[in-house]
């Protein structure tokens, strides 16, 4: 277990409960030579509490140009870990690049999961996750963040978003103006002692969260229900019109909504009086 290649590896963190950690991921932490982090003093707090010390580099949007200069040499001959404050790695955190710059110089890279509040979010959400899109975190202006949710609005997978408490509000808001009749789950604080999920259509969710200052504190991920296909309405469907005026010259009335209900399901009550209408 204490052999680690020299290159980078993906380490997962707890989101929350420091308790998640794996035990591959202690060993990495404690094996390596360096630890690559968002932000030294937050990492401290788990690796304190892990009785590791370890060489932190700090890496975050501004500066990964410089830090990969900094240690390219090092990832060639030393075992780097990479880590974010808190989940998985370059999951709406900074990384990408460090990556690219080993997989284009065939710098070993490795990846060791753990917790996720993508994952735990659809999990707990109640909602269908076979497929689901990661929109990342919600964008500050209220009119982004009403074109996000018009985008969202025509989207078939479930989507998940990290929001701040800040933005909660009028991320809810904007779900009740474009989007009222769709299921959402607000999921505060994963993994901590105060978790909770707040589920319903925006309205409901809005109202329950406005009960309590406290429930707008903390960290938040937000899932929306994808889009469904709306059942049809028969009133709707004007594309069966010329086949039903061709029906409706070779079958008496009584035929055709036996044969139109026989196929789509449609109350015979309903499809009689579109005949009617359509005979006028």
């Amino acid at each position: 277990m204490n052999n680690i290649i020299n290159g980078l590896s993906i380490v997962a963190t707890p989101i929350g409960n420091l308790d998640d950690i794996t035990y591959r991921a202690v060993n990495i932490l404690k094996n390596c030579d360096i630890i690559i982090c968002e932000n030294p003093k937050h990492s401290l707090k788990l690796l304190n509490k892990l009785g590791i010390k370890k060489k932190l580099i700090a890496l975050h949007d501004y500066n990964e140009h410089k830090v990969i200069n900094q240690i390219k040499g090092l990832l060639e001959n030393k075992s780097c870990v990479l880590i974010s404050d808190a989940g998985s790695p370059l999951i709406s955190d900074p990384g990408y690049k460090l990556v690219r710059h080993c997989i284009e110089n065939n710098i070993y890279i490795s990846s060791v999961p753990g917790p996720s509040a993508v994952i735990s979010s659809l999990q707990l959400s109640g909602l269908p996750i076979s497929e689901f899109i990661f929109f990342g975190f919600v964008p500050k202006s209220k009119k982004k963040i009403e074109d996000l949710i018009k985008s969202v609005s025509k989207e078939t997978r479930t989507s998940v978003f990290f929001i701040s408490n800040n933005k909660l509000i009028s991320f809810l808001e904007c779900s009740e103006k474009i989007i009222p009749e769709r299921s959402i789950s607000i999921c505060k604080e994963l993994t901590k002692a105060n978790e909770f999920v707040f589920r319903g259509f925006a309205k409901k969710v809005k109202n329950d969260l406005l009960q309590k200052k406290e429930n707008l504190k903390g960290e938040f991920v937000a899932v929306i229900d994808k889009q469904t296909l709306k059942k049809q309405n028969f009133d709707e469907i004007d594309l069966y019109k010329k086949e039903l005026k061709k029906m409706a010259k070779k079958f008496s009335l009584t035929d055709i909504v036996e044969i139109v209900h026989k196929f789509t399901k449609i109350n015979k009550n309903k499809i009689y009086k579109w005949l009617l209408n359509l005979k006028k």
